[in-house]
């Protein structure tokens, strides 16, 4: 069911996704066994994954830890269930929920042991993933989306994961992602705990051309409107303002040409902006984008606001998320009988017939 060895990296990363989904649907209902199955399904499919992405490297770094896991714990935010034990966690082991025997620890939801699967080494190979940015695509679209908080165009949004994550973007996977998205919410409603969509315009409720959400954002958050596209600018240009005070990357060259690339365009951001060293200061950038942002906000936040309550009543649960279709109406044709139709007009339209074609028959 992981799907064959050749399969694409993005048919492998939506199975994936699916068996994660199934795998927390098991363990909510308490079926330890279904959820060991596919458990080690998951395990089957990521391992395809990397040999796609990876080759044969992957493969020899990898294959002593998947056969391993494949009898692995099956995990949630709220607890652990294991098989063979009997036991649920805290029912009289004196450990806490996460923690392997004799171990007496725990790492976020993954149990670590001195046998078995080591918890430790999984978060390690997680962060080894992440820092040869080998994230799905769509981790790393809702990645940059998050650190952002507004709709966003592709561009923008590699340019933010690029210079504050391990990694790239590769444009090219984002042509296909919205669609991909829709047609997996379509298929299996709310399976994921988040979807990437388009957002909303504020007048026909229709996706907007070349943005990003993310389906956990409120309404309003999610639909464009007159003044949206400079409000989302000016906070963007916050956003990634703060994150580049407030880490250390704030003198990284990517990050200095993102910082740039918004305060070439707000007023007063350029002034003073470059310090002694040459470096975009992220502090004047932040404080003349909010200066801005305090003149458009509220006539933004009510033109969202009013979008946002259309929709609610007017759309279902996909067309919130990927925006409703245009609708092309029917076109009326005239008759004698409508006021202000003239005799002949009905035909000339269902033949085609023209001024022309009138006059010859008046000579004939």
């Amino acid at each position: 069911m992981s799907g064959p060895p050749g399969s694409s990296p993005d048919a492998l990363e939506e199975r994936i996704a699916e068996l994660r989904a199934a795998v927390r649907r098991a363990v909510a209902g308490g079926d330890r066994e279904s959820a060991r199955r596919l458990r080690a399904e998951l395990r089957r499919a990521e391992q395809a994954w990397d040999d796609a992405v990876l080759g044969g490297e992957a493969a020899a770094q990898s294959s002593g830890s998947s056969d391993a896991s494949d009898g692995a714990l099956a995990t949630t935010s709220g607890g652990v269930s294991g098989g063979g034990s009997g036991r649920t966690p805290g029912s009289g082991s004196g450990r806490t929920p996460g923690s392997a025997p004799g171990s007496g620890q725990s790492y976020g939801s993954f149990a670590v042991g001195s046998s078995g699967p080591s918890g430790i080494a999984r978060l390690q190979d997680e962060r080894a993933v992440q820092a040869r940015g080998l994230v799905p695509v769509r981790e790393q679209v809702h990645q940059a989306l998050t650190l952002l908080a507004v709709p966003a165009a592709p561009k923008l949004v590699g340019a933010v994961y690029g210079a504050f994550f391990p990694g790239e973007i590769q444009a090219t996977r984002l042509t296909s992602l919205r669609r991909d998205e829709e047609r997996s919410f379509r298929s299996s409603p709310y399976a994921r705990p988040y979807y990437l969509c388009a957002a909303l315009t504020a007048d026909l409720l229709a996706p907007a051309r070349g943005l990003l959400t993310v389906s956990t954002w409120p309404l309003r958050q999610r639909i464009v409107g007159p003044l949206s596209a400079r409000v989302d600018f000016l906070t963007a240009a916050i956003r990634v303002a703060e994150r580049a005070q407030h880490t250390d990357t704030g003198r990284d060259a990517r990050v200095q040409r993102l910082l740039w690339r918004f305060a070439a365009t707000i007023p007063g951001a350029a002034d003073g902006t470059v310090g002694t060293d040459g470096a975009t200061d992220p502090a004047v950038v932040a404080e003349a984008a909010r200066a801005e942002l305090d003149v458009h906000r509220d006539a933004d936040e009510r033109d969202r606001a009013a979008a946002a309550r259309r929709a609610a009543d007017a759309l279902d649960d996909a067309a919130l998320l990927f925006g409703g279709g245009l609708r092309v109406l029917p076109r009326r044709a005239a008759t004698g009988d409508t006021p202000g139709a003239r005799p002949g007009d009905s035909d000339d339209r269902r033949t085609g017939s023209g001024p022309d074609d009138t006059t010859n028959r008046r000579r004939r």
